[in-house]
């Protein structure tokens, strides 16, 4: 068998035994038992040991304690498959130096000649340092709005309840004028929380009706004279978690309310030929120029606005992996896409 392969630039032949040493991943070869039978030798660059010193060794050696038994598990369920899968799973890898870096391998079913399988391993160690920093600055938000939303909170009631009894013995402009600045500082303290929620938890899904939760975020939702039209089955579900839904249906329902001038009817339906709902009004849209600012955090055209519900339906979709899309509904009204898959 010819091992070489001739490339654009006329008489230059780079032999394919020459590739695993230029690779920027790990290649490894495994037994059915997880031996180590051979390495690249990038192995050097990438994990500091000299490329045949694993040769011979257990694959369960190189991991982590706490990853062992699990990345073994893996490897096993893969070569034992009878059908053709690949796999790629992220664990912790010994060095050269005895400590530990994040690492992902992938491999497949399908054996070498030799009855050898192919794993082929990338450094993800700077991934998951940014992943680490990220957590780390979204619990010390969640810290700081804790502490924020407690702190105003409780002088904020004291205000609003001061302002109640004030209006009651006075007849004055000026107090009348405060309380819908208060009232949207409330707001705003209790979608901030929301928000910060939100960033940090991990959806804990289960199969939900969409027509069901609509309907009951309808009911304790502040909505006037707008009505609510339903029209998916109520027998379609979602993995959804239902905290996170709950605040997409409110959010969306208040944001259809809040942007028309006169009552609107909102509908919830199911989305065609693909899975997934929407939810729509017939009041006056959302023009095409706008539809990327409306879900910029503290961006509002409404009187008394905070800018925060739209920013919430948005992170809260993402966080269950899904997609949001905003169009203008054939009445001419909002439309809101979720896509599911």
């Amino acid at each position: 068998m010819d091992k070489s392969i001739q490339p654009g630039e006329p008489g230059r032949v780079v032999s394919l035994e020459d590739i695993p040493l230029h690779s920027t991943n790990l290649l490894s070869l495994l037994d059915e038992d997880g031996v180590i039978r051979y390495q690249s030798p990038s192995v050097e660059r990438l994990l500091g040991f000299d490329q045949d010193e694993l040769v011979g060794v257990s694959c369960t050696d190189c991991f982590h304690p706490d990853d062992r038994e699990r990345v073994y598990d893996a490897f096993k369920n893969v070569v034992s498959r009878d059908e053709y899968v690949v796999e790629a799973i992220e664990y912790r890898h010994r060095q050269g130096d005895d400590t530990y870096t994040w690492v992902e391998s992938v491999t497949s079913s399908e054996p070498t000649s030799g009855g050898y399988y192919v794993i082929n391993t990338r450094d993800i160690s700077e991934r998951k340092q940014k992943q680490k920093e990220l957590e780390r600055a979204n619990e010390r938000l969640k810290e700081f709005a804790d502490i924020v939303t407690h702190d105003l909170r409780n002088p904020l009631s004291v205000a609003i309840g001061r302002l109640k009894r004030a209006r009651r013995e006075f007849e004055s402009e000026e107090l009348d004028a405060m309380v819908e600045p208060l009232n949207r500082m409330s707001r705003m303290i209790t979608e901030l929380r929301t928000l910060t929620m939100g960033r940090r938890q991990d959806a804990k899904t289960m199969p939900v009706s969409i027509a069901s939760h609509a309907k009951t975020s309808w009911m304790v939702t502040e909505t006037g004279d707008s009505e609510l039209r339903v029209e998916i089955d109520p027998a379609v579900e979602y993995e959804a978690d239902i905290g996170l839904l709950d605040h997409v249906f409110e959010n969306l329902f208040r944001n259809a309310v809040a942007h028309n001038q006169t009552p609107v009817t909102v509908t919830v339906g199911a989305l065609e030929g693909r899975a997934g709902f929407y939810v729509a009004d017939d009041g006056d849209g959302i023009p095409p120029e706008k539809a990327d600012d409306v879900l910029e955090y503290g961006y509002s055209t409404a009187r008394g606005g905070t800018g925060v519900g739209l920013t919430i339906v948005s992170e809260f979709v993402a966080a269950h992996g899904w997609e949001l899309a905003i169009e203008n509904a054939e009445d001419g009204g909002a439309r809101f896409e979720i896509h599911t898959e």
